[in-house]
């Protein structure tokens, strides 16, 4: 088998693919979170401490040759919200999709057929 012919095998498995859809829905996800943490929620938290744009907090360093050295920690802090709803909506996810899990373990199992139900009888009655 060559080398492109597994590569296509492995490229049409349903897990690639699925895996696939689910990093561009993430990424598309992880805009839209962005977005919400820095024009939707930290706007009022900074109202609500006194006006604190925290796009511009920065801690300014005399640097090198090429001037002064920014550390942006607003930048940081909006990340760190950003990863906080990203984490949380996640783990909401998955809690969702294992209580799901746990519904379908704990179906009953379905009556086996009556065909199978007659052979455990005969069965049962040759062993006696």
């Amino acid at each position: 088998m060559s080398m492109l012919q597994e590569f296509k095998q492995f490229a049409i498995k349903g897990n690639v693919v699925d895996m696939a859809v689910g990093v561009i829905i993430g990424a598309a996800f992880g805009k839209i979170v962005t977005s919400l943490v820095t024009d939707v929620v930290m706007p009022p938290i900074g109202v609500l401490i006194g006006g604190v744009d925290f796009s511009k907090l920065a801690i300014s360093m005399p640097g090198g040759a090429g001037g002064a050295v920014l550390i942006s920690y607003g930048k940081f802090i909006q990340t760190v919200v950003d990863f906080a709803i990203v984490a949380a909506v996640i783990f909401l996810v998955v809690k969702g999709i294992n209580s799901l899990k746990k519904k379908a373990e704990e179906a009953p199992p379905p009556a086996p057929p009556e065909q199978e139900v007659l052979l455990r009888e005969i069965r049962d009655l040759l062993k006696k």
